[in-house]
């Protein structure tokens, strides 16, 4: 049996929650031997929920795999998700609950609720990990109790305009397209610093996407005046997926590359044929690749009657993100001192090399008490034949 509370705040603000009981006797808190208690904030019916489920989901996943596999160091995960719907007062609501209750480190989601809590979680000495991979959360000068598990936004959009540059015999001109939001604007400086500083032959503007837009064929109007190749996309599934099926209905000669967020088999399934050929910076490796550290996951949602190629890299994320925070307290554990949030981040920043079995970044994931910059690495795909094929792995922005 596993430990798990799952709460969905539904439109009209009912919860429904799931939970799973521990075993006889179990103690709860964090330094006296008992169920360890984490909590999650997670986006299940916000403006990022087709993403934020998935990503919840592979969670909640793993700690009941590793529930099911003794624990860490014999305690069960006793974590408690509930959902904020992308908005940030909630987030910081659903911080304080998970404090009161005695949570040893978050879960987080959205890049605006991240950087929201930054302060909070470094005055309260609380591990913090999240969705969002927005380079101002990697500076422990900053952020000193933020860890970004994946390589930044800053460094996809990185990979993602050397690969144009490459690709392009000509000027590249690239329209980005990005939510409108802290998540969209966050790699937008970096990017155009990138590009100055590697002297890179492309010319950029911005274009914000309207939340809920039911298409966005005023910006591609404006992105074809631009003269805009190349469409680099900051924004989930559901709207980059409706970016390509405008391209291709109005036949325009641009090629989509899309960062973290719509890198994925939902954006591929949802655009159908307009997504053929769309470059894909993920540095989760999806189940195309076929690598050593899928294969937990995969006897694990056989077991449950579905299939990774079902659930998707997006589970994966979420999988492999709480796994790295489940390692740091595992060497706290080991070491035998009391677990609290101190204890956690030292030990994130002095263990060494996380092994992902080669799914995330270069397949290790490493910080230290000067970066908590987890990883640099990106895998690069094409959308080929309705799925994800590799061009390229591990590739850091240089």
């Amino acid at each position: 049996m596993f430990r798990i509370r799952w709460t969905a705040t539904l439109a009209a603000s009912a919860l429904v929650a799931l939970t799973a009981c521990a075993p006889p006797g179990a103690d709860e808190g964090g330094d006296e031997g008992g169920a360890i208690p984490i909590g999650v904030i997670a986006d299940l019916t916000g403006a990022t929920g087709d993403v934020g489920t998935p990503y919840n989901d592979g969670m909640l996943g793993y700690i009941d795999w590793v529930n099911s596999e003794g624990g860490i160091e014999g305690r069960e995960i006793d974590a408690t998700s509930k959902d904020y719907a992308y908005d940030v007062p909630t987030a910081e609501r659903l911080y304080k609950e998970y404090l009161n209750e005695g949570a040893v480190a978050i879960q987080g989601w959205g890049t605006g609720d991240s950087e929201a809590l930054s302060g909070k979680v470094s005055q309260d000495e609380i591990p913090f990990m999240s969705a969002s991979y927005a380079e101002a959360l990697t500076d422990p000068a900053q952020a000193p109790y933020n860890f970004v598990v994946a390589p930044t936004y800053s460094d996809q959009a990185r990979v993602g305009l050397n690969w144009i540059d490459e690709d392009s015999d000509a000027t590249a001109e690239v329209a980005f397209f990005h939510n409108d939001s802290p998540f969209g604007l966050a790699p937008l400086a970096d990017a155009e610093a990138w590009i100055e500083e590697k002297g890179l032959d492309i010319s950029m503007e911005a274009y914000p996407m309207p939340a809920g837009a039911a298409n966005y064929v005023g910006l591609l109007a404006r992105a074809k005046s631009q003269g805009a190749k190349y469409v680099l996309i900051q924004n989930v599934s559901s709207p980059a997926a409706t970016v390509a099926k405008d391209i291709a209905a109005q036949n325009l000669d641009m090629r989509i590359v899309c960062l973290n967020w719509c890198s994925d088999e939902l954006f591929i399934e949802t655009a159908g044929d307009a997504a053929e050929g769309s470059v894909l910076v993920q540095p989760f490796a999806p189940v195309t690749a076929d690598q050593e550290g899928h294969a937990d996951i995969e006897a694990y949602l056989t077991e449950k009657g579905s299939s990774l190629e079902e659930e998707g890299v997006h589970y994966v994320q979420g999988w492999y993100t709480m796994h790295i925070l489940a390692e740091g307290i595992r060497q706290v554990l080991e070491d035998g001192d009391d677990l609290s949030g101190p204890a956690i981040k030292e030990a994130l920043e002095t263990m060494g090399p996380i092994d992902t079995g080669g799914v995330v970044g270069t397949g290790t994931v490493e910080f230290s008490s000067d970066s908590h910059r987890g990883s640099t690495g990106s895998g690069v795909y094409v959308a080929e034949g309705g799925s994800m094929k590799p061009l390229e792995t591990g590739v850091t922005p240089e």
